[in-house]
């Protein structure tokens, strides 16, 4: 009982030691943080074909570009959200921040496909560096009844940058050539430093003083490793062999983390914290069934509806603009709202959006495309922020690091496993050929199959979002 009370202390000391000025500082470098990596991301995936063209690399090397990034930042998350916990949240937030704006420069100076994709590696390291601690940092920094709020704020960050990605990137890749894309990271990311460095004080450290479980987190990324690249190799022979490879690896990488003094992840997270893991289910849940969604229907407008990528890109922005507009204000409901209950409708309504999509045909209007996008932007909305709140205030702040790694992982795990249902059903049903005039009924199937799998995955996510019980 002392223990506690030291520990209740020491929280509530930590909180107060924070200032208002100080948090806005947290607030705005971490917003930031959360604009720059999916703006980067989905700025890159519009330049592609030009970086194809110019390092004559073949769709499997490109696609590579992205993925990199992908597994990188997947397989380091939770050892480095423990090792923030340990050794410092803002130490580690700002060695991220400066591996971010170097890779970003070695990104723009590339001399040849393999250094860019190797420079997208280590800026997956970086950007992991940074979300394993941002969310964790804003948890730290403000009291219970702000923290929906500026966590709202913090995803809508994140869906400004999936906005505004396709259309700047294309416009730079344009204008200026696609090495602009990464270029503009530099400065941006350095503004974060300066500030972070110049007017934050705390290093927010609970777990000061545990060992650091290396063993532990060697299995665990070479596991995770094995399931995400098994999900890009399927529905080849491989694929499914590296993925069962990688689920025994979690097996054993969850029954050594029962046995040893100091776990990588507390597994008691999971086993007696029903909010924290049936949350983190429902993200993962969430995740598998969206992320393909700009994908699957990039290609529908392009191949059915003979848009160009430029206009598809403007009817996709649909979905990510409704998701920034209503995060913060999903936000500051969960903090008055039971968030089981807002996150779960959001899921309501993204099951909706999904089924709408299914009814997707050759002569659908855009109108309907677009209403659909915003029903699914709304959702994702309603669910997401609500969602981190409750996983960050399920937890003890010895955790904070931990929790936002585990979190980003159900994040990138769940766009690698929405990618593979995507290509399987591809795969499957149009065949590993071009996608031309003759095949567009058959790859129409496809895609409508592909939402009806992601539709009835998102219904089990709302059974899994109201079963975590009350916050309050």
């Amino acid at each position: 009982m002392r223990g506690q009370r030291d520990f209740g202390w020491r929280a509530a000391d930590a909180e107060r030691r924070t200032s208002e000025a100080e948090r806005n500082v947290v607030l705005l470098v971490a917003t930031l943080s959360s604009f720059l990596t999916p703006f980067m991301s989905s700025s890159v995936n519009v330049a592609l074909p030009v970086i194809g063209r110019e390092f004559s690399a073949d769709a499997i090397l490109l696609s590579w570009i992205a993925t990199a990034f992908l597994l990188a930042a997947a397989v380091s998350l939770v050892p480095l959200g423990k090792i923030a916990d340990i050794y410092g949240r803002k130490r580690i937030f700002t060695l991220g921040l400066a591996l971010y704006v170097l890779t970003s420069f070695l990104a723009a100076v590339a001399p040849s496909v393999g250094w860019l994709i190797g420079s997208r590696a280590l800026q997956g390291i970086g950007g992991a560096m940074i979300f394993a601690t941002g969310v964790a940092m804003l948890t730290s920094a403000f009291p219970a009844g702000q923290r929906g709020r500026v966590l709202g704020w913090n995803v809508a960050a994140t869906y400004l940058g999936l906005s505004l990605g396709p259309v700047l990137g294309g416009i730079l890749t344009e204008q200026f050539g696609w090495r602009s894309i990464f270029l503009v990271n530099v400065p941006l990311g350095l503004l974060a430093i300066a500030l972070v460095l110049w007017k934050l004080r705390g290093e927010w450290a609970e777990a000061r003083g545990e060992r650091f479980d290396l063993v532990g987190s060697v299995v665990y990324g070479l596991s995770l490793a094995a399931v995400m690249f098994g999900l890009s190799r399927l529905p080849a022979l491989l694929g499914g062999g590296l993925i069962l490879l990688g689920v025994v690896g979690i097996a054993v990488f969850v029954w050594r983390e029962t046995r040893v003094t100091s776990p990588l992840l507390n597994i008691g997270l999971f086993r007696h914290n029903t909010v924290f893991a049936l949350s983190n289910l429902a993200a993962l849940i969430n995740y598998s069934a969206t992320a393909a969604v700009t994908l699957l229907l990039s290609m529908y407008l392009q191949y059915i509806q003979g848009l160009s990528p430029q206009n598809a890109g403007f009817v996709l922005v649909a979905q990510p603009a409704m998701m920034a507009l209503f995060s913060p204000l999903a936000g500051r409901l969960s903090d008055r709202i039971e968030s089981r209950v807002i996150a779960s409708a959001g899921m309501g309504l993204t099951v909706v959006g999904l089924v709408l999509l299914t009814l997707l045909g050759q002569s659908t209007g855009l109108g309907f495309v677009v209403a659909s996008l915003l029903l699914l932007g709304v959702g994702f909305a309603l669910f997401s922020s609500p969602n981190t709140n409750a996983i960050m205030s399920s937890v003890e702040r010895r955790f904070y690091g931990v929790a936002s790694a585990t979190l980003g992982t159900m994040r990138l795990t769940g766009q690698m496993l929405s990618y593979g249902i995507a290509m399987l059903i591809l795969s499957l049903v149009v065949g590993r050929v071009q996608i031309t005039p003759e095949v567009y009924p058959l790859f129409l199937t496809s895609v409508k199959a592909a939402f009806t799998v992601f539709a009835v995955l998102c219904c089990g996510g709302i059974f899994a979002s109201l079963a975590r019980g009350n916050m309050r």
